[in-house]
């Protein structure tokens, strides 16, 4: 598969790649993705560079999809990440997203998402798409929500793990 390359009316979304070291340094430091996605130990620019070498770009080398980049197309700052992944632990391929503070509530994740569910659905021939998140964050569970995605049921990874919920969408019939 040839690594993506998507715009939108405002956003440019690609893959990620080692230069975008600092850019995942900084988001995945934010309080919010602590929060709700975890402690990923990353306290520098070498760290983030295996952090990108052994999640999304493994999973492009593995999948031939994954996480990308979310650019705006003004003056390519990097606001996010947006793709589809596919778990060890889950069944089917997930909508992941992560947005940097400062361009949250402008609606970007929502476009980027949507740009994403349409290349899954009419390119990558998914028919359906999970998403997972914790029951606290609210506003990523409105977004799922205003995508068409429904919650299905909780969701735990491995025993000792957090208990998530687990939304859906059919894109066959979006």
């Amino acid at each position: 598969m040839q690594p993506l390359s998507l715009e939108t009316s405002r956003l440019d979304l690609r893959w990620l790649t080692l230069d975008d070291a600092a850019f995942i340094l900084a988001l995945i430091n934010d309080p919010d993705w602590i929060r709700f996605i975890g402690d990923k130990s990353v306290t520098n620019l070498d760290a983030a560079r295996r952090y990108l070498e052994a999640g999304p770009l493994a999973m492009y080398r593995r999948q031939g999809f994954g996480l990308n980049r979310v650019a705006l197309k003004t003056d390519d700052t990097a606001i996010g990440i947006c793709g589809v992944l596919q778990r060890e632990t889950l069944a089917e391929p997930d909508l992941g997203f992560a947005f940097l503070p400062e361009f949250r509530r402008h609606g970007y994740a929502l476009e980027a998402a949507q740009a994403i569910l349409e290349h899954a659905s009419k390119v990558m021939g998914l028919s359906r798409v999970a998403a997972i998140l914790s029951p606290q964050n609210t506003a990523s569970a409105g977004l799922l929500e205003n995508l068409g995605f429904n919650f299905e049921r909780n969701y735990q990874a491995q025993p000792d793990a957090a208990i998530l919920d687990l939304y859906a969408i059919d894109l066959a019939n979006g």
